[in-house]
């Protein structure tokens, strides 16, 4: 975790080998559905395989198509058919899934799901059941290449000088930034229900803390005192040590926090420090309290709340987003300890780390891994990054929905792969879509590990969106941009990984962003499945999903890499959430990357369906969603289990 190791090199690739298919096969049934003492915060709503098992980025380079359709015949080295690569070439190769290392794509001469560069040059677009070197069938034709789609730096976007205005906060001085620094923009403290209350606020106050001498506790009799007095205290003590034990670590909190003494566990924090090999936790808590420590300094202007129903953004630099989760380690953020339904901040996810800090578990152990080399790369002056991250809350009225009964757009482009991920080298540059919860970051601080946590811990400054981001309603999302990649993993819930650091070598916009975007929508979570077969249900899924996919620059958005959403711990049909996506990007008119993570069933059927639906020219309300509507009326009678694609391909003649 050394800076030295932050560069992907040969070494590190070796390291980053794993079998991605093996190690992913099942997903628990029961995942964490609810997370923390009071089950307020969800977990991730996604199917386990959508681990996006490991993310070599050297090795990608060697290859265009990795995982690049399920189109089974294009692979001549292939002795059979189906979505895995060939037993001999297997035998060759030290790597299964999407992340094998060089020398083994050099001997295999072909990548998981799809021929070799050289091999795609030739048979690019070979469809399913056609042998090799014959011409491409329809159903070929119909869906796209993945390098067909649009990225983000393909997009001429337009962003104009960075400036604030009533919907948009920037937390850096504008006039500054124009002229290449990045300062905080100067602003006085508001101890507001609309914005964050920080920690170092004058009104943030604090009963003054007992004496303790020996065994002797001195009861304080004196008023509150300042907060932010207490806690720079402790954080001081911390910062001046060059190493400090996890105890230290445990009385520093607790002695700004005493209501949480008996409430809090900190079992798992020295447990961490104990298996760290090279030492470097113990050394790190006192650069992290340092940073902590830089809060009045670095944000400076009051951060309002992203609340329900109120479109809004914020810009603020990578190091103002480092110096707010540092506080959130040290769990100085007031009011934020409690989610029960009459805290102040009930609608928001916690944002303060002691969930973390008890209840020792592997999954946990892992997350610490991932959350302290980022503050080991944030707190070297040498390493720490330089960008800009926007936070942008969106919320569709009902003037804007569309009225699907009525839609007149035929289906977009589409790429479907039974391999790769959604946050991939090769997809990395579309709109990534994070299978959230309604509380942006679902258990990741906690014990959660599934899709939307795991890409919280890869891109740890998603997890400050959790201290302004209201819950999310039915009809709106989240969208991030800039945000950087740290490390890279692998497996997925009990089976994640911390694997090593990430390089991220992402080019910036204009604004100093990083080109990389997330959209988090949340799936309806069915506790039985068969309430998702309803049309108000379905028109939900449509609208949110529609709320994210719309773009606010005309053509000049990048297409978006998505798969199974909701369709893991949430019971969604991974059938019916396909067509729902491929309904709102159609209206979006943005292109689709679906990635079926390992569900080599679904990729064919769905490239299948495609097929069909686009040859019939199927427009997405006109007809398809009456099909819908059909459809979940036959669903919800008895001994009826057709699925909906088969149900749509026996009514093709009515199509």
């Amino acid at each position: 975790m050394e800076n030295k190791n932050y560069r992907n090199n040969s070494s590190q690739v070796k390291e980053c080998i794993f079998n991605s298919l093996h190690s992913e096969k099942e997903k628990p049934k029961n995942e964490n559905q609810q997370n923390g003492k009071d089950g307020s915060t969800q977990a991730s709503s996604s199917d386990p395989s959508t681990s996006g098992h490991n993310c070599i980025q050297n090795t990608r380079k060697t290859s265009k198509h990795d995982g690049d359709s399920c189109n089974e015949d294009a692979r001549k080295t292939s002795k059979h058919d189906g979505d895995s690569c060939n037993e001999d070439a297997r035998k060759t190769s030290k790597c299964d899934g999407d992340s094998c290392n060089e020398d083994a794509r050099k001997t295999t001469k072909r990548d998981e799901d799809s021929c070799n560069e050289d091999g795609s040059k030739t048979a690019k677009h070979m469809p399913v059941g056609t042998a090799h070197g014959e011409e491409r069938s329809e159903v070929g034709l119909s869906c796209c290449q993945l390098d067909e789609l649009k990225t983000l730096p393909q997009c001429d976007i337009k962003l104009g000088k960075l400036t604030f205005s009533k919907s948009h906060t920037v937390l850096i001085d504008v006039d500054s930034f124009r002229c290449g620094a990045i300062v905080p923009q100067d602003g006085r403290d508001l101890w507001l229900s609309s914005f964050v209350k920080m920690p170092c606020s004058p009104l943030s106050v604090s009963p003054k803390p007992d004496t303790q001498f020996g065994t002797f506790t001195f009861k304080s009799h004196s008023g509150p005192v300042s907060r932010w007095s207490l806690i720079s205290e402790q954080l001081r003590a911390v910062a001046k040590k060059k190493a400090a034990k996890a105890e230290e670590v445990q009385k520093a909190i607790l002695r700004y926090n005493p209501r949480y003494e008996r409430e809090w566990s900190f079992d798992a924090l020295p447990r961490y420090v104990k298996n760290d090999i090279e030492n470097l936790y113990e050394k790190l808590f006192p650069k992290i309290a340092a940073l902590a420590l830089m809060l009045p300094d670095q944000v400076k202007k009051p951060i309002p709340l992203l609340q329900r129903h109120k479109p809004a953004s914020i810009t603020l630099s990578q190091v103002q987003i480092s110096c707010l989760l540092a506080n959130a380690f040290y769990c100085t953020f007031p009011h934020r300890n409690t989610t029960s339904s009459n805290a102040e901040y009930h609608n928001y996810p916690f944002i303060n780390f002691s969930r973390l800090f008890g209840n020792w578990s592997e999954r946990k152990n892992q997350k610490f891994k991932a959350i302290m080399h980022y503050f080991n790369v944030m707190t070297n002056e040498k390493a720490k990054p330089e960008g800009l991250v926007t936070f942008e809350r969106r919320w569709l009225s009902d003037a804007e929905a569309p009225d699907w009964g009525k839609c007149t757009n035929t289906l977009h482009k589409l790429h479907v792969t039974s391999e790769g991920r959604i946050e991939g080298e090769d997809a990395q540059l579309l709109q990534q879509v994070d299978f959230a919860a309604s509380r942006v970051g679902g258990g990741v601080l906690d014990s959660g590990l599934v899709q939307e946590e795991i890409l919280f811990l890869m891109n740890p400054e998603l997890i400050v969106a959790r201290l302004f981001t209201e819950k999310l309603d039915k009809n709106e999302c989240l969208i991030i941009t800039g945000m950087q990649q740290f490390s890279c993993y692998s497996g997925f819930s009990d089976s994640f990984q911390w694997v090593g650091p990430y390089d991220d070598h992402l080019e910036r916009d204009e604004w100093r962003r990083l080109k990389r975007q997330i959209l988090a929508i949340d799936a309806c979570h069915f506790r039985h499945p068969m309430e998702q077969y309803n049309m108000e249900k379905v028109r939900r899924e449509l609208n949110k999903a529609y709320c994210g996919f719309k773009g606010h620059h005309g053509h000049e958005e990048p297409d978006i890499a998505t798969g199974k959403w909701g369709c893991g711990a949430f019971n969604g049909d991974p059938e019916l959430k396909a067509v729902i996506q491929l309904m709102a990007a159609a209206q979006a008119r943005r292109g689709l990357a679906f990635f079926t993570f390992g569900d080599h069933h679904l990729c064919r059927r769905l490239q299948q369906t495609y097929h069909l639906l686009v040859t019939q020219k199927m427009t997405v309300a006109g007809q398809l969603y009456r099909h819908l509507e059909k459809y979940c009326a036959l669903r919800n009678k008895p001994n009826f289990h057709e699925g909906l694609f088969d149900y749509l391909t026996k009514t093709q003649s009515q199509l």
